[in-house]
């Protein structure tokens, strides 16, 4: 598990090292400072009050790496203090002494604040590098895998998960500094004042390494239940806002509810059996530090009664530090609790970090600047990873510059998918897409998409201004460029009734405009590209008369002197395309114009003939 956790941690670390010495510095300097400031009391307790009378003299040492030089060191300050009392008295040293305690101690409470202070920014900072590169990594993913994976869990493992690794991990990384040394350092006092008493205790902990590991056994296991079942209470959340116009037309509210209520129930079972073995942290090591106390008063006890190995002011002092110590072994052992459980929610962030993208730029790309031919299908099959039933099979298609293509079929013959496969929103399974000559995947995916605008069925518009909506993805757009393209869209009159004309916020996927006004805006944003090539994908299909007249003159305006692919549902729409391909199945079955189409007398005229009925 250690080994995991800093293999996880140690990919965002790097930029944060500077925060992590300082820290180790600080609280090796606040531990010292804690043993030093406790050690006053020993010579309190043995000259002061006068607990033994033994009479000490100041001996030289030539080097603090002589034999028995600490043990006279230490007596030689014994003796300092003892001419000190004779000099000043005991109240004076008495004084002097809790002075030294004060300074001591706000020098050490001090430093293991600022040791603390010092590691936020890393807590922090991991964090947000951590939903950084998720978001990062969603952008660049296929789609396809957005097809397999639900949004609501997405959103829960760059929010829920993300917070459980700070919460998690990242405090750990601090507990697992600034523990170890405190650790370190105030058993290396133990066996300075009694290594036989230190050995013992020693013997003693694998009591407490036994009852911390027998609770954090299955802790990740349960951990990363729970964030799943956090994902499944996302996903619902978002279902349910997407879709509550469904959910009240059908009357579904308690089907609704009640299946919310059964994967909330799991979430509860799931973080009250986190919570419960993390709660059980205290009480277990507080009972188990207890047992090594009173073994410790044991064996000091005989060794004070029977073997005269220390006195009572050196075993009260070891009973400070031993007592200092609990508190490090209780907060290293929270690390323990903690760590699994942000660990669980780091292998879910993973699942997305560490997808594969197969859609990646050539090692050495050809350059597309511009679209000077046209574009070409060559034998083109495709299908989805999770399937192996063909989409698209053996397509063949070529469209010139500057020609209309249309394209028809029922729902599920393969139409989206086929223009999806030109901007390498997914990669041909066999065969291969041309531009000008040049496969599609021989040149970067930022030149390629440069030159395709899109519109859609559903315009897909941000919370933002309506400004920002038509400058999306266009840098340094002025006002009169997007009022042009606004009033080559028919958006301009509508645009400036609103409040704000075009610094007007449109709210949540622009639901304060109407379905026909969405899709304005939306070719307002194609138009201010300005791309040679046009992918139309149903783009009137769910619009009323009066809107889809006005969208319809806002497309052909668009139209005009590009390169058009559309996908069409209204064949009333697509008359004057110079070729119209009919896809059945995943095959184109027919070509030519409407009344080349027409005079054939199949599959095209079937369908045009349903929509004049």
């Amino acid at each position: 598990m250690i080994k995991q956790f800093f293999s996880v941690m140690g990919r965002y670390i790097k930029p944060y090292k500077k925060y992590m010495i300082w820290s180790v510095v600080l609280n090796f300097v606040s531990q010292w400072l804690s043993v030093f400031s406790f050690m006053a009391l020993v010579p309190i307790l043995k000259i002061l009050f006068q607990v033994e009378d033994q009479h000490y003299e100041y001996k030289e040492i030539g080097s603090i790496f002589e034999k028995d030089a600490l043990s006279t060191l230490k007596d030689d300050g014994y003796w300092y203090i003892q001419q000190l009392i004779a000099e000043h008295g005991q109240m004076y040293i008495l004084m002097l002494m809790g002075a030294i305690l004060i300074v001591m101690t706000g020098l050490r409470c001090g430093s293991y604040f600022v040791s603390s202070a010092i590691m936020i920014p890393f807590r922090t900072g991991v964090v947000k590098d951590i939903r950084v590169a998720v978001y990062d990594k969603v952008l660049r993913l296929p789609l396809s895998f957005f097809s397999e994976e639900r949004k609501g869990d997405i959103v829960a493992r760059m929010s829920s998960d993300a917070q459980v690794v700070e919460t998690s991990l990242t405090s750990s990384v601090d507990m697992l500094i600034k523990n170890p040394i405190a650790i370190l350092v105030i058993f290396s006092t133990l066996f300075f004042i009694s290594w036989q008493l230190t050995l013992c205790v020693l013997l003693v902990a694998p009591l407490m390494i036994w009852g911390i590991g027998s609770i954090t056994r299955n802790l990740k296991r349960r951990s990363k239940y729970t964030q799943q079942q956090w994902g499944e209470i996302m996903t619902e959340l978002d279902e349910t806002l997407g879709g509550l116009r469904i959910i009240k037309a059908f009357l579904a509210e308690q089907k609704m509810l009640r299946r919310f209520t059964v994967t909330n129930e799991n979430y509860r079972k799931g973080t009250s059996g986190v919570a419960i073995r993390q709660s059980s942290a205290h009480p277990v090591s507080e009972f188990l530090g207890t047992i090594v106390i009173v073994v410790v008063l044991w064996i000091g006890g005989y060794f004070i009664l029977n073997e005269g190995l220390m006195d009572a002011a050196e075993f009260i002092y070891y009973l400070v530090m031993l007592y200092m110590v609990i508190n490090p072994l209780k907060e290293f052992s929270k690390a323990f609790y903690q760590v699994p459980q942000g660990l669980a929610s780091m292998e879910r962030i993973d699942m997305i970090l560490k997808a594969e993208n197969p859609i990646t730029d050539p090692a050495e790309p050809k350059p597309l600047a511009n679209f000077e031919q046209g574009i070409e299908l060559r034998d083109v099959s495709f299908h989805y990873a999770n399937s192996e039933v063909d989409v698209l099979k053996h397509v063949n298609l070529t469209v010139e510059k500057g020609k209309t293509i249309a394209l028809v079929g029922q729902s599920g013959s393969g139409k989206s998918t086929l223009v999806d496969l030109i901007p390498r929103y997914h990669d041909v399974t066999d065969g291969e897409i041309r531009i000008d000559g040049k496969n599609v995947r021989d040149v970067r995916i930022a030149d390629l998409r440069a030159l395709i605008g899109n519109v859609n069925q559903e315009a897909i518009l941000f919370n933002d201004t309506i400004f920002n909506n038509i400058t999306f993805g266009v840098e340094n757009a002025t006002m009169d460029e997007v009022i042009a393209a606004a009033k080559i869209a028919n958006a301009h009159d509508f645009i400036m009734e609103m409040p704000d004309g075009y610094e007007t916020c449109i709210g949540d996927r622009g639901g304060r405009l109407s379905g026909g006004q969405r899709q304005r805006i939306s070719i307002a944003r194609a138009i201010l590209k300005n791309p040679p090539i046009l992918i139309l994908d149903e783009a009137t299909s769910a619009l009323d008369t009066e809107s889809e007249r006005l969208v319809q003159d806002a497309l052909e305006r668009l139209m005009k002197s590009r390169t058009t692919i559309a996908i069409a549902h209204r064949l009333s729409t697509i008359k004057n395309a110079d070729e119209i391909c009919v896809l059945y199945e995943g095959e184109i079955v027919e070509r030519g114009t409407h009344e080349e189409l027409i005079a054939k007398g199949g599959y095209y005229k079937k369908l045009n003939d349903m929509q004049s009925l």
